[in-house]
Order: C-alpha cells, then sequence, then structure tokens
C-alpha cells in the first residue's frame, strides 16, 4: 500500500536548512509514487501474494541518491545495519529488506515504463504554474557516468584494400556518391548527420537514442581528454531557476550536437516557457542546431569553433564585415523584420573605394 504525500515544491535554500528526515519528505513529495506503484505493482488478484514492499523501495531508491550511496549493495547493507534509515525508506520493522536482485528488477520495470520521465515533466510543469521557474535562458550541457561493467574487447578490423591512386572517372564519382548517399539513408537516425534530425517527431528522436555503454571522450576544463566506458547524461537547465527542463541518457560515444535538437524540441513542444536564449559551449556549434532554435523563435548564444576553417575573406575575427581596407564596421543593431544584423560604416572607410 502506497503512502499518502501532500505535493508541494521547495527551495532549494530551504532543502540545505533542513534535517535528513525533512530532506527526504520534501523531495519525495513533490514525486507522485501512486502512478509509480501502480507501474510495478501486481495487477490481479490471482497468484502468489506479493511479499515486497514496493513503495518502500522505490522511496529507498530515491534517497540512495541523497545521500550519495555509490550501489545497491551499500544501499542494502545500510537498510539492514540503521533501523531509522530503515523506517524513514518507508519499511516496515516487520518487513525484510530486499535483495539486490529485487532492487534490479524494480529498476527493469520502471525504466521499461515511461513513468519516470512523465513524473519528471509534472515536477517542471507544476514548478512553473507555482512561479517557480520565470527563465529566459536555458543552458545545455553534457556529463558522463562510468558504467559498472567492464568494456568489451576491441574488435579487429579486417584490413580494407588498397584505394586505386588518382582522381575518379566522373562515371566512378557518380555511383560513389549514389553509394554514399544510400549507405547514410540506412544508417541508424544518430549516426547520419545532425540535419536528419530537424523534421523527425520528438517522439521518434527520444525512442531511437542510442542507450548502450560505449566509450567517451570528453576535454576537461584544462583542456585535456578524458576516457570512461559508460553513459552521457544530457541536460537543459533554466540559467536563474536551476531546474532540469529536460534530459535525455545517451551512450557515452554519442556526440552532444546530436542530443541536442531532441532537448529543444522537448523544451518547445512539453513546456511552453517565454525563453528567449539558448546558450551551449563550442561543442555544439553546428548549423543545424543554430537552425532549430531560429525554427522556435529564440537566439543561440554558442561558442565559435573554428575546426579546420581557413580566413574568411570579407570579415574579422569577430565576424564583423570588412571594407576594401579591412576596416571592421560597427554592429548597430538587429532588423527583426528582416531578420539581419545592422552594420555602420566606421570613420576609416569614408575615403575608401
Amino acid at each position: 500500500m502506497t503512502i499518502i504525500r501532500q505535493p508541494s515544491l521547495f527551495g532549494i535554500q530551504e532543502l540545505f536548512d533542513m534535517e535528513p528526515t525533512q530532506k527526504y519528505e520534501a523531495i519525495i513529495s513533490a514525486v507522485d509514487l501512486d502512478s509509480m506503484y501502480h507501474q510495478v505493482a501486481k495487477k490481479s488478484r490471482l497468484g502468489a501474494p506479493e511479499e515486497l514492499n514496493y513503495a518502500a523501495m522505490i522511496i529507498s531508491t530515491f534517497v540512495r541518491y541523497i545521500e550519495r550511496i555509490p550501489t545497491m549493495k551499500d544501499l542494502i547493507k545500510r537498510l539492514h545495519d540503521d533501523l531509522a534509515f530503515k523506517l524513514n525508506c518507508g519499511f516496515l520493522v516487520s518487513d525484510h529488506v530486499p535483495s539486490e536482485s529485487s532492487y534490479s528488477r524494480l529498476i527493469t520495470k520502471l525504466e521499461e515504463s515511461d513513468i519516470l520521465e512523465k513524473e519528471q515533466e509534472k515536477v517542471v510543469l507544476q514548478a512553473i504554474a507555482e512561479g517557480f521557474i520565470t527563465d529566459d535562458t536555458v543552458a545545455i550541457d553534457a556529463t558522463h557516468f562510468e558504467a559498472r561493467d567492464q568494456a568489451q574487447p576491441k574488435e579487429e578490423k579486417p584490413k580494407s584494400e588498397p584505394q586505386k591512386r588518382g582522381r575518379k572517372s566522373k562515371d566512378e564519382r557518380d555511383g560513389w556518391l549514389k553509394e554514399q548517399a544510400e549507405t547514410e539513408a540506412n544508417l541508424p537516425l544518430y549516426d547520419r548527420k545532425i540535419v536528419a534530425q530537424l523534421d523527425v517527431p520528438l517522439a521518434e528522436l527520444r525512442a531511437e537514442v542510442p542507450q548502450d555503454p560505449k566509450w567517451g571522450v570528453k576535454k576537461n576544463s584544462e583542456g585535456q581528454n578524458v576516457f570512461w566506458f559508460g553513459y552521457k547524461g544530457h541536460l537543459a537547465v533554466g540559467t536563474s531557476s536551476q531546474y532540469i527542463l529536460q534530459a535525455l541518457f545517451s551512450s557515452g560515444s554519442l556526440n552532444d550536437g546530436k542530443a541536442t535538437i531532441p532537448l529543444l524540441k522537448g523544451i518547445q513542444e512539453r513546456l511552453h516557457l517565454p525563453l528567449r536564449y539558448q546558450t551551449m559551449d563550442a561543442g555544439y556549434d553546428y548549423e543545424p542546431i543554430y537552425e532549430q532554435v531560429h525554427r522556435m523563435g529564440q537566439q543561440s548564444v554558442i561558442a565559435y569553433n573554428k575546426r579546420n576553417e581557413g580566413e574568411i575573406i570579407g570579415y574579422d575575427k569577430h565576424f564583423a564585415p570588412t571594407c576594401f581596407r579591412e576596416h571592421s564596421y560597427r554592429y548597430d543593431s538587429f532588423d527583426p523584420k528582416y531578420e539581419t544584423l545592422k552594420y555602420t560604416r566606421p570613420k576609416e572607410c569614408a575615403t575608401v573605394p
């Protein structure tokens, strides 16, 4: 039987000032446990009776993250050793502590349904309705999670035949381009270029996300490559409220830019917030991302990633147009009617032809 809790939201500072038991209550009370319990509970009166306290198992799973308990094995040990902790998680004194396999089956049932995603969206919508979320800017970035499974040994690829040297003939090039286009069309959605995601519905984008543990690489704050085997969490966060507005879980090998359009479409279709800006780092500097933000009627603030581009003739390093003698024009304003930037000629250009 589930525990009835009055739904309410809370401030971050209030949460820090609370005692542990009050903290559990404040966080879990914002979640509809009844709907989660319904997903994992037995649907029929027939068959063997249930011996597990599923409601308490769900609460203890949340508490595990609040208390930063690293593994299920550690959680079960804490439930065995600490009676007060066990009671705070909703278990009765007479309840047996569930095994690791029981917790594994519970989490599998929750993962196979979309109940956790729906509950997270309910909390965000409630926060919007109560005035907790009034952001006009969203920040998008990714973080990594290491898998507890060991990486599979790398398969050796067969050596390819050496390519014929020299320029291809017109017929050979046309055939090669056709073959490349067919190969691209047959690839999974997230193995194609980002532009392929623009016209794909949100439900399909989220359903196709690869979630197998894979090797990933990311630069840290010191510019060094960090490698890990596991997953990535892609988050869109309100810059003022600090609420996670949209989230996506993927394989560690997925490029950060390929998870951006599902996050942006989720914000647009599910939340309907009066946002103005989408901010990202240089890892998101791709033209389709700018296009998606433009379709949403918002502005992109994305760090420029130079990659292997050469010097752009007619513009300075800040992308302002230049005159014949390479004097930079000054930014004046943005024209919303024609969606263009206006620049004024500098004084140095008065005599330039």
